[in-house]
C-alpha cells in the first residue's frame, strides 16, 4: 500500500493519472514488481548467448574439417612416410656422430640434429601443405565442402590444423626415437637440450606448413604450387643465410640488421632458438654469429608464432575471393 500523497507534490506533477500509474516510481520499480533495468539486461543477454553459440559452432566446424584432413593424410600414408623419414635420418646422425663424441657429446649431437632438421623439416612441411587447397580443388572435394554451411575461412583453418597434427606427430615420433637413443647413450641430463630441439622442430615445421597453405591458396595450378614451394625452400634454407653472411662480411651492419635477418627467416630463428642453449656445442661460423645476436627466447618464439599465424590469416582472407 502507498501512503497519502502530498497535495503540493500532486500539484507539481502535471501527468495524468494513467501516466502516473504506468511510470516507475523513484526506486525504479515497475507496477508489475520488476526493475526498470531488467529490460536492458533482457535485451543484451540473448545477444551474448547468440555470440557464444556462434563461436562454439565455428570451433566445431573447424575441428570437423581438421579431423577429416587428419584422417585423409593418415590414409594416404603421409604420417607413416614422414615418421619413417625422420627416424632414418635421425638414426644416421646418431650413428655417424654420437659414437665418436664420447660421454660429453650430447650437445654436439643435438647441434647435428638441428642442422639436419633445418633442411629436412621445412621440406617435409612444404611437401605436406603445398596442395592443401589447390589439390583439393582439383579433386572436387573443395567445391563440395564450400557448398555446405561452413565458412571458407573455417575450411582453411581446419585444413591447417589437421595437417599440422600429422606433421607434429611425425616430428615428435620420428625424432623422439633419436631422443630415446640420446638419453640412453648420454644420460637423462641430455633430455633438456633435446626437448628444446624437438619443440623448435615442431615450430619451424608449423611455420613452413602455414607458408605452404598460403601458396596453395594463391596459385591456381597444383604444379605451380609445387614449384613455388621449392623456391620458398631454396630461399629460406639456402640463399637467405648465404646472402646474410655475405652482407655481414662485406659491411659493418648494425645489430638491428642481424636481428631482422634472424626474425625474417623461420629457419634462422629455429637455429638460434635451439643452439643458444648449447653453448660451445653450437659450432662456429655464421651459426655462432646468429647465436651471438643477443635475441631473447621470447622474441624468437613470438616470431615463430607470427610465422604460423599470419600466413594462415592471409590464406583465410584470400580463399574468400577464390573462384572454383
Amino acid at each position: 500500500m502507498t501512503g497519502p500523497v502530498d497535495p503540493d507534490e500532486r500539484a507539481s506533477d502535471r501527468r495524468t493519472p494513467d501516466e502516473r500509474e504506468s511510470a516507475p516510481d523513484e526506486t525504479g520499480t515497475r507496477p508489475d514488481g520488476g526493475h526498470a533495468g531488467a529490460t536492458v539486461e533482457a535485451s543484451t543477454t540473448p545477444v551474448t548467448a547468440a555470440n557464444a553459440a556462434a563461436v562454439r559452432g565455428s570451433v566445431r566446424r573447424v575441428l570437423t574439417v581438421a579431423v577429416t584432413e587428419y584422417r585423409l593424410a593418415v590414409r594416404s600414408r603421409w604420417a607413416l612416410a614422414l615418421t619413417g623419414l625422420f627416424v632414418v635420418f635421425g638414426a644416421m646422425i646418431l650413428t655417424f656422430s654420437g659414437s665418436a663424441l664420447g660421454p660429453d657429446g650430447a650437445g654436439r649431437v643435438v647441434a647435428s640434429l638441428t642442422s639436419l632438421a633445418a633442411y629436412l623439416v621445412p621440406l617435409a612441411a612444404l611437401a605436406l601443405g603445398y596442395d592443401a587447397v589447390v589439390g583439393r580443388e582439383d579433386e572436387g572435394w573443395l567445391a563440395v565442402t564450400f557448398s555446405l554451411p561452413v565458412r571458407r575461412s573455417e575450411v582453411v583453418v581446419g585444413t591447417y590444423l589437421g595437417r599440422l597434427a600429422v606433421l607434429a606427430g611425425a616430428t615428435v615420433l620420428g625424432f623422439g626415437f633419436s631422443g630415446v637413443l640420446i638419453v640412453r647413450e648420454f644420460g637423462i641430463g641430455a633430455w633438456s637440450a633435446f626437448l628444446g630441439f624437438l619443440l623448435g622442430a615442431v615450430a619451424v615445421g608449423s611455420a613452413f606448413l602455414a607458408v605452404a597453405l598460403l601458396l596453395s591458396t594463391v596459385v591456381r595450378e597444383k604444379t605451380h604450387a609445387l614449384g613455388a614451394a621449392l623456391l620458398v625452400w631454396v630461399w629460406f634454407v639456402l640463399i637467405h643465410d648465404l646472402l646474410a653472411l655475405g652482407l655481414v662480411a662485406a659491411f659493418e651492419l648494425p645489430d638491428i640488421a642481424l636481428t631482422a635477418s634472424v626474425l625474417s627467416n623461420p629457419v634462422s630463428a629455429f637455429r638460434v632458438l635451439v643452439l643458444s642453449g648449447l653453448g660451445a656445442a653450437a659450432g662456429g661460423g655464421f651459426t655462432a654469429l646468429l647465436v651471438d645476436s643477443g635475441l631473447s627466447t621470447a622474441s624468437i618464439t613470438f616470431a615463430l608464432i607470427a610465422w604460423c599465424l599470419v600466413p594462415v590469416a592471409v590464406a583465410a582472407r584470400f580463399v574468400r575471393r577464390r573462384r572454383l
